[in-house]
């Protein structure tokens, strides 16, 4: 086999150059001078006989042959990421880490739960949570930034054929009052009852905000005719909001259980109304699953999974 025209130490210093948006940057952030970097890329360019930046202008800029070498840099650096996580594996889950992601509200009611368990039973591991969109969490772990996620929206089609996506729980929505509100003493409530009261909710804009307006939607309510009186843009806000009775909220059940537990709100039942959506795992099968992430599968995952999620028929079996 012919000896490659580049080493890994070039392609390190390419793709920092491309991120940092300087030479001279890439050489602060790779702790070496920037002769040195300079030095590399000339280098590189003379290996493979042709021009890799166009030098005509103040910003570091990539010709075709640059950019078509970036692509192949990036993957060639993730693969050997890749491999050192394996090697470090092997040390019986003694250190590596574990990267997850998850939307909102998963995020902050579920996840560190399941984290803590983790950390409970693998403590040398370094764990990770990033708190995206659906969107956002699908792209990271197709591109292998992310190990796993649960996701609760529509992923973009083309990422549909490229990740594992495994049903994984429910995630469900219920009506909350002020344990003071007149209707606080009716255990169940008619949908009629619903447009009666002035409701809290989170930003008009927000990707949570129009997810719930969906949901209620498909459950059969006219949120249209849903009185909001106050618009606020966090989850606890509108517990606090809600306490103080300033209005009422449909929130995820994961989010209120500690409030139902102490009594501080309601949680009545509305006739014939279920708002729920189902929550997704979503892993990548074309790339290596560390230890520590099927050791998090494995033994976490399943205790927080629905009855009828593959995950806990697993744990059954």
């Amino acid at each position: 086999m012919a000896e490659l025209p580049f080493t890994l130490d070039q392609l390190r210093i390419l793709k920092a150059i491309v991120h940092e948006g300087s030479f001279k940057k890439a050489a602060e952030s790779l702790y070496v001078t920037q002769p040195a970097v300079s030095l590399q890329i000339q280098n590189l360019e003379k290996q493979l006989e042709i021009a890799i930046f166009d030098r005509g202008g103040r910003k570091a800029q990539l010709t075709e042959a640059g950019k078509l070498l970036l692509k192949y840099c990036e993957r060639i650096l993730t693969q050997c990421d890749e491999a050192c996580g394996a090697i470090e594996d092997l040390h019986n889950l003694k250190g590596g880490s574990l990267i997850i992601g998850a939307s909102q509200t998963t995020g902050t009611y579920l996840m560190p739960r399941m984290i803590g368990l983790f950390r409970q039973k693998f403590p040398e591991v370094s764990v990770q949570l990033q708190v995206h969109s659906t969107r956002r969490n699908g792209w990271s772990v197709a591109n292998g930034q992310i190990d796993l996620a649960i996701i609760g929206g529509q992923l973009p089609n083309e990422l549909n054929e490229l990740l594992h996506i495994i049903p994984y729980a429910t995630d469900q929505l219920a009506l909350i009052l002020s344990q003071k509100h007149p209707l606080a003493r009716m255990k169940e409530l008619t949908k009629e009852d619903l447009y009666r009261l002035g409701f809290v909710t989170l930003d008009s804009q927000s990707t949570t905000r129009k997810v719930v307006d969906q949901l209620l939607k498909d459950s059969g309510l006219d949120v249209q005719r849903l009185r909001i009186e106050m618009e606020l843009n966090s989850l606890e806000a509108i517990k606090n909001a809600v306490q103080s009775g300033l209005g009422a909220a449909f929130l995820p059940v994961v989010s209120i259980e500690r409030e139902l537990l102490a009594g501080t709100v309601h949680k009545p039942l509305v006739a014939d109304l279920e708002v729920k959506r189902e929550l997704k795992l979503i892993s990548n099968p074309n790339r290596y699953t560390s230890r520590a992430a099927e050791a998090f599968t494995k033994e976490i995952l399943p205790i927080f999974a629905s009855d009828d999620s593959p995950i806990r028929r697993k744990l059954k079996e």
